[in-house]
């Protein structure tokens, strides 16, 4: 993605995309902003990790720049966000610390725009460039993959203290909205021991309002030999965050519509029932507060809901005028 042009590294993957589409900004997954928005959602292609288990291997892994098919400036991408209504703009699919200076360009011109960014990251990044990268990001998802440093050196070809560093600096130094996902994979990262450690760490360093996603392998890649989660293990997990006192679990990729709605802290009321991307009952009042007992639900919340529901929009840039 970067290459050597006129005595300069440059990145070559600047303004070009694998694709462009409109999708539930839950299915990233955020819960806690602006829920039932629509979200404008793209990549580039390449990655930092190596994960085994990679489900955009055809994009994270490809060394072909005839991937990246569809092609915009920072200004048409954020223009053309607000002429599909969509509250922000996703940066997915593959890292986007890898195309950096793009991403951070783009989020510029979505604020011109009012548009909000989203980053859906492993947060493996140094230092210096995480502070210029989240300081333009409006909310992130991070993929704490695992909490052992075997998993992430063995099926991602990376390190764990990195990441774990990342959290800690967009909660506490940062604007950035965060939630996690952790994808449990059979046999690697989904002992009961593991999760243990893993939420009691999220509660001491991060806080119990961070919002957890517990979501579902399936087979892909290099992993095509290792059975699907079972549902009862993201229950299981989802109800160790809890005892911990994460104040909000949830269960993904798995039709599960008590672990993918979130449930009032204080009083146990539902506030955001989900049907996987379409929300039912809304129990939050005009604050974002429990309309039973008024605890405040953390997070970016409208008035009223979205009403985007489980939509998938594929959208070419290309057939928009201007640049």
């Amino acid at each position: 993605m970067r290459q050597r042009l006129d005595d300069e590294i440059k990145l070559v993957s600047y303004g070009r995309s694998s694709g462009f589409c409109v999708d539930p900004i839950e299915k990233k997954p955020l819960n806690h902003y602006y829920p039932g928005s629509s979200v404008l959602s793209f990549g580039t292609a390449g990655c930092n990790l190596a994960c085994k288990f990679c489900q955009n291997w055809d994009m994270t892994k490809s060394r072909e720049m005839d991937t990246l098919a569809d092609a915009a400036s920072p200004q048409k991408l954020a223009r053309v966000a607000a002429e599909l209504s969509c509250q922000s703009v996703a940066f997915t699919y593959n890292d986007p610390v890898i195309f950096h200076e793009y991403a951070i360009d783009v989020a510029a011109a979505c604020r011109e725009l009012e548009i909000k960014t989203v980053a859906v990251t492993a947060g493996y990044i140094d230092p210096e460039p995480r502070e210029e990268f989240f300081a333009a990001m409006d909310a992130a998802n991070v993929d704490l993959k695992a909490f052992t440093d075997r998993f992430y050196h063995k099926i991602c070809g990376g390190h764990l203290a990195p990441v774990l560093e990342t959290l800690e600096y967009i909660h506490h130094q940062t604007d950035c909205w965060l939630e996690l996902t952790t994808l449990l994979i059979p046999g690697e990262n989904d002992s009961e021991a593991e999760i243990q450690e893993m939420t009691q760490w999220v509660v001491e360093k991060l806080g119990p309002e961070v919002p957890m996603h517990f979501t579902a392998f399936h087979p892909d890649w290099k992993m095509l030999d290792v059975k699907p989660t079972p549902a009862s293990t993201l229950t299981r997990a989802r109800a160790i965050a809890l005892d911990n006192g994460v104040h909000y679990a949830y269960t993904g990729n798995v039709h599960d519509n008590k672990g993918s709605s979130t449930w009032c802290h204080n009083c146990g009321e539902l506030l955001i029932e989900r049907d996987w991307y379409v929300l039912g009952r809304w129990g939050l009042d005009a604050n974002g507060c429990c309309a039973s007992c008024g605890e405040r639900l953390p997070g970016h919340f409208l008035a009223k809901p979205g009403n985007f529901g489980a939509q998938r929009i594929p959208v070419k840039l290309s057939r928009y005028p201007g640049t």
